[in-house]
C-alpha cells in the first residue's frame, strides 16, 4: 500500500469505546479536516507566541510550520503522528541576537542575523539525525545523558526571566489577569480546552486590553499606528514575509545548545506517541531528527522559527484517539490558508506588551521546570557529585547570562552553560574511570510530552 494511502477506519464516522485510529487509517474526509484544524487550533497559541516574542512575522512562521509538518510526515513515511510547531528553546538565542518584540520594529539585517542561527541548528540537526539512522541512537545516550540535558533546558529557561520581566512591565496588570486565566484555565478545564489555556488566556487579556485602552494607543513597533489600526490596514490575502539569513559567528554559537534540546524534544515525542499508538517508532528516530533538522532549515531559510514536534497535539491525539497522519496534513494545509492572510499575523503582532509578559513569565517558567522534570523521570541521582555539579555551575552561568570572547566571537550564558554541563559531566567521569570509579552509564534523556 503507498504511503500516502489511508484506510478508513470502521464506517468512517465514529471511534468505538476501546479502539483507536491508526496512523494509516482515518475518518471520513470532512471529519479528518475538522480535527485538521483541531490542531492548528491547539498549537496556535505556543506557535504564535514565538513570533510575538520575537518581532518576526507571524504569517512567515506559520507558513514554514506548515511547511515543516509536510516535510515531516513525508520523510517519516506518514508513520508518525506530528504537527511541527514553533520551538521555544531558539528563543533565548534569538534575543542574544537582537531579534526579539522590545527591538520592534525589526530590520530585515537584524532579522537574517538570527535566521542564520536558525539554519544552523538545524543542519546540525540534520546532520544528527542522519548519522543516528545509519549508526543507532546509543552515542546519543553516552553524550547527552539526562543530567547534562535537563542542565542545558533548565538554564534556557532560566535564560529568559530577565526578558519575562521586561515583557511584564509593559502593562502589569495586563500581564497578571492573563497570566491568572491561563492558569485557571489549565486546571478548571479538562481535554481539549485545557489544552489551549494558552489562547484563553491571551484572549481574555486581550479583552482587559482592551478595557484599558491599550489596542487604541498609538505604538512606535506599529509605525505609530494603533493595534487596531495596524490590523485594519492589512490585507485580507497576500504572500508571507521573507527574509534570507546572514552569518555572524559571535551570534551562531548561542544556537548550538539548541540542537541537545531538540533531540531530546523529538525523541521524547516518539515515546509518548509509540505509548499511545503501540506501535515501535524506534526505527523511526532517525528519520524523524533529520526531518525536523530539514523543517528547521528551511524555516531559516526563508524567515520562519526553528520547529520542533508540539506536544499540544499529543493532547488532541489522546483526547479524540485519532492518529491519522492524514490528519496532520489536514492540519497543515489549514496553516498554510492562515499564512495566506497577512490580516492574521497581523493581529498577532499587534498583541499588547501586557498580554506577552504574563504568557511568557509562565511558558519560560515551564521550560526550567521541564529541565528539572528530565531530571526527576529520569531519576538522576544527585547524591552523586559528579552529577550536583554538573547541573550547579551549568544553572549560574546560564541564569547570570556569562560572556566570554575569543576573537569575534562571542560565547553568551546558554552557549557557556551548556559546554560547561558537557565538559564537567564527561571530564569529571573520565577522572573517576581513572581512579577506578564505578561508571554509571546513562540513559538517554526524554522530554515530558504534556508541556
Amino acid at each position: 500500500m503507498s504511503m500516502f494511502t489511508w484506510k478508513l477506519h470502521g464506517d468512517g464516522r465514529s471511534v468505538r469505546q476501546g479502539e483507536a485510529v491508526a496512523p494509516d487509517e482515518r475518518l471520513t474526509y470532512p471529519r479528518t479536516i475538522g480535527i485538521g484544524a483541531q490542531h492548528v487550533l491547539a498549537m496556535m497559541g505556543a506557535t504564535l507566541l514565538v513570533p510575538a516574542l520575537t518581532g518576526m512575522p507571524a504569517s512567515t512562521t506559520m507558513f514554514f510550520s506548515a511547511i515543516g509538518t509536510a516535510l515531516f510526515l513525508t520523510i517519516t513515511r506518514n508513520r508518525v503522528p506530528s504537527y511541527l510547531g514553533s520551538s521555544f528553546a531558539f528563543l533565548a538565542p534569538l534575543a542574544a541576537a537582537g531579534v526579539t518584540s522590545a527591538n520592534a520594529p525589526l530590520d530585515a539585517a537584524t532579522i537574517s542575523r538570527g535566521l542564520g542561527g536558525v539554519l544552523l541548528a538545524g543542519v546540525l540537526l540534520a546532520l544528527v539525525g542522519v548519522v543516528v539512522h545509519l549508526a543507532g541512537a546509543t552515542w546519543i545516550e553516552k553524550a547527552m545523558p539526562p543530567v547534562v540535558t535537563g542542565s542545558i533546558v533548565a538554564l534556557i529557561g532560566l535564560n529568559l526571566a530577565g526578558a519575562a520581566r521586561g515583557q511584564w512591565e509593559a502593562s502589569p496588570w495586563t500581564a497578571l489577569v492573563t497570566l491568572t486565566c491561563v492558569l485557571v484555565a489549565m486546571v478548571a478545564f479538562k481535554g481539549f480546552l485545557g489544552r489551549i489555556a494558552v489562547l484563553v488566556g491571551a484572549l481574555v487579556g486581550a479583552v482587559f486590553a482592551a478595557i484599558r485602552g491599550e489596542w487604541t494607543t498609538a505604538l512606535d513597533s506599529l509605525g505609530g499606528k494603533s493595534p487596531v489600526e495596524f490590523i485594519g490596514d492589512a490585507a485580507w490575502f497576500g504572500l508571507p514575509e521573507f527574509h534570507t539569513p546572514t552569518f555572524d559567528g559571535s551570534v551562531l554559537v548561542a544556537f548550538i545548545p539548541v540542537v541537545l534540546i531538540l533531540i531530546a524534544e523529538n525523541i521524547g515525542h516518539l515515546k509518548s506517541v509509540t505509548a499511545m499508538t503501540g506501535r515501535n517508532l524506534d526505527p523511526e528516530t532517525g528519520r524523524a531528527l533529520f526531518a525536523d533538522g530539514l523543517a528547521t532549515t528551511v524555516a531559516g531559510l526563508g524567515g520562519g522559527s526553528g520547529t520542533t514536534t508540539y506536544a499540544e497535539n499529543i493532547g488532541v491525539m489522546a483526547a479524540t484517539r485519532v492518529y491519522s497522519t492524514l490528519a496532520y496534513w489536514a492540519a497543515a494545509g489549514v496553516a498554510l490558508v492562515l499564512s495566506l492572510v497577512p490580516k492574521f499575523g497581523a493581529m498577532v503582532a499587534a498583541i499588547p506588551g501586557g498580554i506577552l509578559g504574563g504568557l511568557s513569565v509562565l511558558l519560560f517558567g515551564l521550560i526550567a521546570i521541564l529541565g528539572a522534570r528530565i531530571w526527576v523521570e529520569n531519576k538522576v541521582d544527585f547524591t552523586r557529585p559528579v552529577n550536583l555539579v554538573t547541573a550547579a555551575v551549568a544553572l549560574i552561568v546560564g541564569t547570570a547570562d556569562f560572556t566570554a570572547h575569543a576573537g569575534s566571537m562571542v560565547f553568551n550564558g546558554i552557549a557557556l552553560g551548556s559546554i560547561a554541563a558537557l565538559a564537567i559531566f564527561h571530564g569529571l567521569g573520565w577522572v573517576a574511570r581513572l581512579r577506578g570509579a564505578e561508571e554509571v552509564t546513562p540513559n538517554i534523556a526524554t522530554v515530558p510530552e504534556d508541556l
